[in-house]
């Protein structure tokens, strides 16, 4: 039986997947494709994590898709409107039928002289192993892993006689009435946890070994709500998103330059929301802002919930487990029925498929990435990686876009091939430059960034605009190939 054959594979239905297959039919309308996706609905993130109170970190209007306009005026939507909208958007360009669910991809390689990958899925709902050839390989599969979250060991937890739980696991059956909560955690998903929690819990403590930044913006954004009265939704649409992508640059260009003034202006801010809190001890990092991402509230939900009572905060480090709760380092003793392991995720670069290039396996660590969604070496291939100090979709459209603008490129020349080249100091540098735990324990499995253009991450989007949409596809880091030509031997 012959193995079926697509122009473009696609890894991964959530944000990133769905994306790339409408700018494939928009920019691509010939070209085949299919999307593999190894959980049972689309989604991706938004459907993996079923927490209460699970919300967006970047405002929908940058998290949207740049072609497809979020209607709502909430800026930080909650995990269902996400997934929906999701939903909706795969419906709407006709994506859906284009999916194969419970299709783990194990791994995948590639031939020069067939100028093709071979990919071998695992099928989750039958067991059964598949092989799909394709020219074009884009890996939209994010980096979490989404079998396990990160969860240290704590010293003597054995001995705690109530329920832990992690929020990327979260039982569908846990009932918080009248429970005592502590969060172990102060990154995005404890601030968020912490006031969804408070709602029904006889009281929520976070307990943060390290606090972060965070910020309160409105949940519902008044420009939206204004343009949208006057302007039709796609025009309304595009002003609101670029004010926010300008308003988030240019926050994140004075944190890095003036790092001092920034830590300041959060600090006010925050004594403004907690007044009689001591926000020297809660919500001053050690680092400075951006060194790792900033937690987002909407209508300060979380500063709510602090003054109410119904939670507080703690900043201290675990000392041990007891039967009734924790004992900190401080002598504290924090009174638990229930414990909240908030306490990280861990990555799994392309989803934990394995690569091999005319029959060398690739060492992931040894690439230099190119772009921002390429590697070194490996030709027709794409790694979609959202920005860290942005929104994830500014960054997925941009590649998306790109990779289309590549595949026309190619077939415009007569190529059937697009490598990048290392250059020749290589690559030093870290992929992601967040401080963030999560991230440190994963840099060893990600390919490296060299100094300069192309192979510099910018995470700058106005920056990548001009060199995505606009700058040159054969540059000196790009390479193409033709078609190999092929010698018959006859018999002598």
């Amino acid at each position: 039986m012959a193995t079926e054959h697509v122009d473009v594979l696609i890894v991964g239905a959530g944000l990133s997947g769905i994306g790339a297959a409408c700018h494939l039919q928009a920019e691509c309308p010939g070209k085949s494709y299919a999307i593999l996706e190894s959980r049972g609905a689309i989604g991706g993130t938004w459907d993996l994590f079923r927490y209460p109170g699970v919300r967006s970190d970047s405002d929908m209007f940058t998290l949207g898709y740049a072609f497809r306009p979020w209607t709502d005026s909430t800026a930080i939507a909650d995990g269902p409107s996400i997934r929906r909208y999701i939903e909706e958007t795969a419906s709407e360009h006709g994506v859906r039928d284009k999916i194969r669910f419970h299709h783990q991809v194990v791994s995948a390689a590639w031939s020069s002289e067939d100028a093709r990958w071979t990919v071998t899925a695992r099928r989750s709902d039958t067991g059964d192993t598949v092989e799909i050839t394709c020219s074009w390989l884009s890996v939209c599969a994010g980096y979490y892993r989404y079998d396990e979250g990160f969860r240290p060991p704590f010293e003597g937890e054995e001995r705690f006689a109530g329920r832990f739980v992690h929020p990327q696991h979260w039982p569908e059956d846990l009932d918080l009435t009248g429970k005592r909560v502590v969060v172990i955690g102060s990154g995005a998903t404890a601030v968020t946890l912490v006031p969804s929690l408070a709602e029904v819990a006889e009281h929520v403590t976070m307990l943060q070994r390290t606090p972060s930044y965070v910020l309160s913006l409105p949940g519902r954004d008044p420009l939206a709500q204004a343009l949208r009265a006057r302007l039709p939704a796609r025009i309304a649409y595009s002003v609101v998103r670029w004010k926010n992508v300008l308003t988030s640059a240019a926050l994140y260009q004075f944190s890095r330059r003036w790092p001092a003034a920034a830590r300041g202006v959060l600090r006010r801010m925050t004594q403004k929301q907690l007044p009689g809190v001591d926000v020297d001890t809660h919500f001053n990092p050690p680092y400075d802002p951006w060194d790792q991402r900033l937690c987002l509230v909407p209508d300060g939900d979380l500063f709510r919930v602090l003054r109410s009572g119904k939670a507080s905060i703690a900043t201290d480090r675990i000392a041990g487990f007891t039967e009734t709760g924790i004992a900190l380092e401080s002598g504290e003793h924090l009174d638990a029925d229930v414990v909240v392991t908030a306490t990280g995720l861990n990555l799994l670069p392309m989803g934990g498929m394995s690569l091999t290039v005319d029959g060398a396996p690739v060492d992931v660590p040894e690439t230099v990435s190119y772009k921002g969604m390429m590697l070194s070496g490996v030709p027709n291939f794409t790694l979609v990686i959202g920005y860290t100090n942005a929104s994830w979709t500014l960054k997925a459209d941009l590649v998306n876009g790109y990779v289309c603008r590549l595949i026309n490129h190619l077939d415009r020349h007569g190529y059937v091939a697009a490598t990048p080249v290392a250059p020749p100091e290589g690559g030093h540098e870290p992929f992601l430059d967040l401080s963030s735990g999560y991230v440190q324990r994963s840099l060893a499995k990600l390919p490296k960034q060299g100094s300069h253009t192309p192979w510099r991450l910018h995470q700058n989007y106005l920056r990548d605009v001009a060199l995505m949409r606009r700058g040159p596809l054969d540059d000196a880091g790009m390479t193409f190939q033709r078609a190999a030509v092929r010698i018959e031997r006859s018999a002598a």
